[in-house]
């Protein structure tokens, strides 16, 4: 008989995830701000792929003060990450219905900023050009590409913060790499 390896953390993390979500749903903060720690990046992965990268950061705030206003709503503790992305998803779908204008606030900048500025903006330009193509993929892959590649989960985290099967993850973080690397090459060819 072959042995196989068993992981066992997910379990006892989904339980502590459990009774850490319904700490919080009777009032718990420390218990909340535990959920924040864990589901931060999701949520913040979730933006990023769907919002522009500098509105991201006010919006997981917002995503977190309207679920704490809203946990009360929420019926299967169990079901916290899938509740949490989907606040997650229709706060990103808000973000286009109403109207912001674009404010620029310009300042004095001396010589040593300017060249840091102009450094830090061509890896910037980069990093736009791969988030651009990244936010270009089909939606299955987009989610998955972002938490492993710029909030830094592994494949089990991912699949443990959005129920989604480990197998599942697997299959899109590999399609969505693949597709993400044709697109790239297609870009390089096309700035040639």
């Amino acid at each position: 008989m072959e042995g196989r390896a068993v992981t066992v953390w997910p379990v006892r993390e989904a339980r502590e995830e459990d009774s850490l979500a319904s700490a919080a749903r009777e009032g718990d903060r420390d218990a909340f701000g535990r959920l924040y720690d864990r589901f931060g990046r999701m949520v913040h992965g979730i933006l990023l792929a769907r919002v522009p990268p500098r509105e991201v950061d006010d919006l997981v705030q917002e995503v977190f003060l309207l679920a704490l206003r809203q946990l009360h709503a929420l019926r299967d503790v169990s079901r916290f990450g899938a509740w949490l992305a989907t606040i997650t998803r229709n706060r990103a779908n808000d973000y286009f219905r109403r109207a912001i204008p674009d404010e620029k606030v310009t300042e004095p900048v001396d010589e040593n900023q300017a060249e840091s500025r102009t450094t830090d903006h061509a890896a910037e330009q980069e990093a736009a050009v791969i988030l651009a193509v990244v936010r270009a993929l089909p939606e299955p892959y987009r989610e998955p590409l972002i938490f492993r590649l710029v909030e830094g989960m592994t494949g089990p985290e991912i699949a443990a913060r959005t129920g989604l099967t480990h197998g599942s993850v697997r299959v899109n973080l590999c399609r969505g790499m693949q597709l993400l690397r044709e697109k790239l090459a297609e870009n390089a060819k096309g700035a040639s």
